[in-house]
């Protein structure tokens, strides 16, 4: 090899500080740990044994999501602590709709260039987003690629797995009649930031500015991160009476709440039922966004909706309340495909 050869670091990519963040975040994955869990992160596979979680006949469910252009606020304010859970929670969210409980999950970190510190940050809030939702953080990848991403900038996608005893899939039986209980969202959660960023940007603010709806930062604000609602709809569906489970994420409730509905059964959808958050009617007010549009676009300050048995609505809803969400009965399952509106969001 000559003198003036090159490295693999000389290119770009330094491996020593790949090494470093594995050896930084072990003891965070450490803490996830759960029954089924058989090896630790360093692998080229993990492996988890769903017999030694509890489950006689599984099936198991596969569920895989990102966190949109929330990111890009993120970066640009610098606080990285919450994403890791909104990534968590995009996935996890929509295993427990199946009826399944999450077992594992794998994220995918790819940047131009590799800080050890922001890469920590970041896979920490993964690991404290699994630990709430249960689930064991087993693997991951931390890709990097000069040249693929401006200074600074990475991107972050989630691959979660759960399973299911089978003959337990949800949605199963949903009728008309059925109750519809909305489980209160944190705010926007991960979807509608592409027009949430116009919106701000129409308004000629900067993420450092009051938040006009909030005693926050606006970036800060809106960085409010994904709810977990996977113990509480786990705890709903093992006591009974839960049809399906629907979460509202891009679409809104206008194009969620009807995949869980038989082709021939639409829902009434009383928008009185609850309240309106600020940071929905600032996007409405200043956006001049119309409800159709906000309602297909963003959770509406319901991030969870359940259908449920009309005999068994009032013990899951006081369930929920006892498991610390705050439950709105906000209409019911009715003949007929759509979803139907009466009241007014605010």
């Amino acid at each position: 090899m000559t003198s003036n050869g090159i490295s693999y670091r000389d290119a770009g990519v330094d491996i020593d500080a790949g090494n470093a963040l594995v050896e930084r975040i072990k003891p965070a994955a450490a803490a996830t740990a759960r029954p089924g869990v058989m090896d630790a992160l360093g692998g080229f596979g993990a492996l988890f044994d769903p017999k030694a979680a509890g489950f006689d006949d599984p099936v198991l469910v596969a569920a895989t999501d990102g966190v949109g252009t929330k990111l890009r606020i993120a970066i640009d304010t610098g606080h990285l602590d919450g994403i890791g859970q909104d990534l968590v929670a995009m996935c996890v969210n929509d295993l427990v709709c199946q009826g399944a409980e999450p077992l594992f999950f794998l994220d995918y970190f790819a940047t131009g260039k590799l800080s050890v510190d922001q890469g920590a940050r970041v896979i920490e809030g993964i690991a404290r987003g699994c630990k709430d939702a249960g689930c064991a953080l087993i693997g991951g990848e931390t890709a990097e690629m000069p040249g693929m991403y401006r200074d600074g900038d990475f991107d972050l996608a989630g691959f979660a797995v759960g399973a299911m005893q089978r003959g337990s899939a949800l949605p199963h039986g949903v009728e008309s009649g059925d109750v519809l209980l909305g489980l209160e969202s944190d705010g926007v959660h991960s979807n509608g930031f592409s027009l949430v960023r116009k919106v701000v940007h129409r308004a000629g603010l900067g993420w450092n500015d009051p938040a006009p709806f909030a005693d926050a930062a606006l970036g800060r604000a809106l960085l409010t991160p994904t709810r977990l609602y996977v113990r509480p709809a786990l705890a709903a569906i093992r006591a009974g009476g839960v049809r399906g489970l629907a979460h509202i994420t891009g679409g809104g409730i206008t194009e969620n709440l009807p995949r869980i509905l038989p082709g021939d059964l639409g829902a009434d959808i009383d928008l009185d039922a609850w309240t309106l958050p600020p940071v929905f009617g600032w996007l409405a007010q200043e956006g001049g966004i119309g409800q159709a549009e906000m309602l297909k676009t963003f959770n509406s300050g319901l991030g969870m909706i359940l259908t449920v048995a009309a005999d068994r609505a009032g013990a899951v809803a006081g369930l929920l309340t006892a498991e610390g969400e705050t439950v709105h009965r906000i209409g019911q399952v009715t003949p007929g495909a759509g979803i139907r509106y009466s009241g007014t969001l605010g």
